[in-house]
């Protein structure tokens, strides 16, 4: 069920114009996103990154050679950085790896299937659970634990409580009004 690769990190706009590279991090300790290199980017490229001041680096390709000029450092924006999930530490009680969300089977407070998690947003200020569902549009919850009592990867499940501003008929009309 869990995902083999993670992502850890984006890589943002250049900085100045020597190749280095605005890098946002995921991890839990920004710095850390420097000690699980190399990262692999979506093509499968592999990329070596070393800080060089806060939330600014320097990026080298599988062969050790650096991003040297801002118009290569330019073609890196929006690409996403990953790592194996086997080089991740585990997560702690009551955490967990977003990417171990995606695909679980949601269940409402009866247990009847709602749908399937088909991807976790999170631009910030938390994240929120898409739920697919066939016939349907899709539901956001947000991942709280009054949306989402209930996390079961050892069974593939989440409980969902939609928030009280989901119209009561919504869940059965597939997002059409009541």
């Amino acid at each position: 069920m869990a995902a083999s690769n993670i992502l850890v990190g984006v890589i943002g706009k250049p900085h100045g114009v020597r190749g280095l590279l605005h890098v946002h991090s995921f991890t839990a300790d920004p710095e850390d996103l420097a000690r699980y290199s190399p990262l692999q980017d979506d093509a499968g490229k592999t990329w070596t990154l070393a800080w060089r001041s806060e939330g600014v680096a320097e990026l080298r390709d599988a062969s050790g050679r650096a991003i040297s000029d801002r118009t290569e450092a330019e073609r890196l924006v929006n690409v996403k950085l990953h790592v194996a999930r086997d080089r991740l530490p585990p997560a702690g009680a009551d955490e967990f790896y977003l990417a171990d969300l995606v695909a679980l089977e949601a269940l409402d407070m009866e247990r009847k299937v709602i749908g399937r998690v088909a991807t976790v947003h999170d631009y910030g200020a938390g994240a929120s659970l898409e739920i697919e569902r066939p016939g349907k549009t899709p539901l956001i919850v947000p991942f709280t634990r009054a949306a989402v009592p209930v996390v079961d990867l050892s069974v593939g499940t989440i409980i969902v409580v939609p928030p009280k501003e989901i119209a009561p008929g919504e869940l059965d009309l597939g997002g059409a009004a009541a």
